[in-house]
């Protein structure tokens, strides 16, 4: 057993088949309009208010519909509107498999209480710091902050895993590190895969295909990544009268893993995506 979404769960069992699953995801996503592509459709902004909110998301913590009533973009009742019209729209896979002709309207209740029992042992309802970690309210808002990044600006689907104490973040294709000082004094570091890295650069640069980007490039966007993580994380914590000051991020050597430096306690943020890899890492001098 494994943690898994449910096409990975069906494809696993025989189910449907890869190209099935394909087929059904496709139809996913020009169902699913993300809250700025609907209220488009539903003629309330432009693509330029688009972007100016996606550039705004950057610097304030607030979903894209809050940060548009807040901007004057929208009013708060086109905002029910459009949550309104997403929920009623919205498509899950198991459906979009049924409705691709993949599974039987009526066998999907049954797969979906497996793959439930399946995947029972890994849900996480909420994402806790383990006991006695330094600093532990920024902490809270560095992992919230992360998750929060990562689906606002990366756009990546994952599932968030329990994080846990270690000495070592994993071997992994790209490594940049953050270090912070002030109120804290740590390294952040994100780990990923060179499709994650694929999938940051596209959302960065705002590009469909980053194929004939130069290593360089894609590198760069990863680290303005980690910036804009780390910004939002110090813009947060003045809230609550604390001060970190953050330095360049770099690239760091992730071949053989990256060890925690002597005196300082590691935290790992596991976080779990169908293809590819990607952990958080910090490590907190105590």
């Amino acid at each position: 057993m494994a943690v898994k979404f449910f096409g990975q769960f069906m494809i696993e069992k025989g189910y449907i088949t890869s190209d099935q699953l394909l087929k059904a995801m496709t139809l996913q996503d020009s169902t699913n309009l993300q809250f700025g592509e609907m209220a488009k459709q539903m003629g309330f902004i432009t693509d330029a208010d688009i972007e100016r909110v996606h550039d705004t998301q950057r610097k304030e913590d607030l979903q894209f519909g809050d940060l548009s009533v807040k901007l004057g973009i929208i009013t708060a009742e086109q905002l029910k509107e459009v949550l309104i019209k997403q929920k009623n729209s919205h498509l899950f896979i198991g459906e979009a498999l049924i409705q691709t002709g993949a599974v039987r309207a009526e066998d999907l209740s049954k797969h979906l209480d497996a793959f439930k029992t399946d995947q029972a042992p890994y849900v996480v309802e909420r994402v806790e710091i383990p006991a006695g970690v330094p600093e532990y309210a920024l902490l809270e808002i560095t992992v919230d902050l992360t998750y929060k990044m990562l689906s606002r600006i990366a756009n990546l689907n994952f599932r968030p895993r329990q994080c846990i104490m270690m000495q070592r973040l994993e071997e992994n294709d790209i490594v940049v590190e953050m270090k912070m000082s002030g109120s804290i004094r740590a390294s952040y570091l994100l780990s990923i895969s060179r499709n994650i890295r694929s999938g940051i650069a596209m959302a960065i640069l705002k590009e469909e295909d980053v194929s004939i980007e130069s290593e360089d490039m894609l590198n760069d966007t990863v680290m303005e990544f980690v910036n804009i993580v780390c910004g939002n994380i110090a813009a947060k914590a003045a809230q609550i009268g604390k001060t970190i000051d953050i330095a360049p991020p770099k690239i760091v050597d992730g071949k053989g893993g990256v060890p925690a430096p002597n005196g300082t306690v590691g935290l790992l943020i596991p976080i779990y995506v169908a293809e590819g890899k990607i952990e958080v890492g910090i490590f907190i001098e105590h």
